[in-house]
């Protein structure tokens, strides 16, 4: 069986002229995929029963469902989706008084293995396919409707996995999400972290993309980097300042530098300096994340003391740097802490 949604327009149009059903079938059969998120072929009850039971013969959708959703007292909504093959993935709804961002995951696990993070102690499954992606986007932005009154606002690619290693599924997940066919959302509303695969960054350089890009940094020398991010030591600092000017150059898009505070590992005026060099040589922001327990690591959250010294030291600098409290850790939905484990639903 074909996976129906992954046919183009084109394809579904010569499909139904083939069984000599009107041309417009096909456009019905494209809207219920995409604009209304058709859990099943049944679902798409502006067509007759017998061209349903006719797609039934060689189709299929392999629709993302939700599994159970946990709310945390801050309003943040994690979800496990189950996908059809039976694997589970989590996503999140981050609604604030100014935006409402849906967090989504684009692999089944992760393989690279980063020690602050939950997801990098299991094992990858699998990519999670191009609409897949999309389901996920599709069902947070419901779950905003349905709980807040708003639909989404952003979209970050920060969930399980490693974005740029699913590159051909996340690009084609976000054409479909600004397509007007799709959600209709603004490519400057979408951002996409890496853990820093310099040759993939190229990449999105060259294919034009006008999504935002966000790099998990975390450390600002190469020894301390390859501690927590063994990424680091095939795609060190060198490698990916030279990767992300070349796409700042590119793209004319600033970088978000995501640096998340380690007691007595990161968090020192020293690392501060360092961080501040690295500022100086790649165009972009910085955002100081929280740190969010999980059970594998042995890392600690500092002070507010040294937070507040590190953030004052940046600014002090000259450092365009903002602190970002973390959300839902009370139902391990913060950054970092998604990892299929199973909790009470709502």
């Amino acid at each position: 069986m074909k996976n129906l949604r992954h046919l183009t327009l084109t394809e579904i149009e010569n499909l139904i002229a083939t069984w000599n059903e009107k041309p417009f079938r096909a456009r019905q059969i494209y809207e219920w995929i995409w604009k209304h998120g058709a859990g099943s072929i049944d679902d798409m009850l502006n067509l007759s029963k017998a061209l349903r039971e006719k797609l039934k013969e060689s189709y299929l959708l392999n629709a993302v469902r939700i599994h159970h959703t946990q709310l945390s007292d801050d309003t943040t909504i994690k979800n496990r989706f189950v996908l059809h093959d039976g694997h589970y993935v989590e996503g999140v709804l981050i609604p604030t008084t100014t935006r409402m961002t849906a967090c989504v995951s684009s692999q089944v696990g992760c393989s690279l293995s980063c020690k602050f993070c939950a997801t990098g102690y299991m094992e990858r499954k699998r990519n999670i396919d191009f609409d897949e992606i999309y389901d996920q986007v599709f069902l947070l932005n419901q779950q905003a409707l349905e709980h807040y009154g708003k639909k989404l606002t952003n979209i970050v690619y920060m969930g399980m996995g490693e974005p740029l290693l699913n590159y051909n599924n996340v690009l084609k997940s976000i054409e479909k999400i600004v397509s007007p066919d799709g959600l209709g959302m603004s490519p400057s509303r979408i951002t996409v972290s890496t853990a820093g695969i310099s040759k993939m960054i190229k990449k999105l350089a060259d294919d034009d993309t006008r999504f935002n890009l966000a790099l998990s940094l975390h450390a600002a020398n190469d020894l301390k980097r390859n501690e927590i991010m063994p990424i680091n030591e095939t795609n060190n600092l060198e490698v990916l300042e030279e990767a992300l000017n070349y796409y700042f150059q590119k793209t004319k898009s600033p970088v978000t530098f995501e640096y998340i505070l380690f007691a007595n590992f990161n968090d020192s005026i020293e690392d501060a300096d360092e961080l501040i060099k690295i500022c100086r040589k790649i165009p972009g922001k910085v955002n100081i994340i929280e740190y969010n327990p999980i059970e594998l690591a042995k890392f600690a959250k500092p002070s507010e003391e040294k937070v507040n010294a590190f953030m004052q030291y940046l600014e002090r600098n000259r450092v365009n740097a903002r602190l970002r409290r973390s959300r839902g850790k009370d139902i391990d939905a913060a950054c970092g802490q998604l990892a299929n484990i199973n909790h009470p639903t709502l």
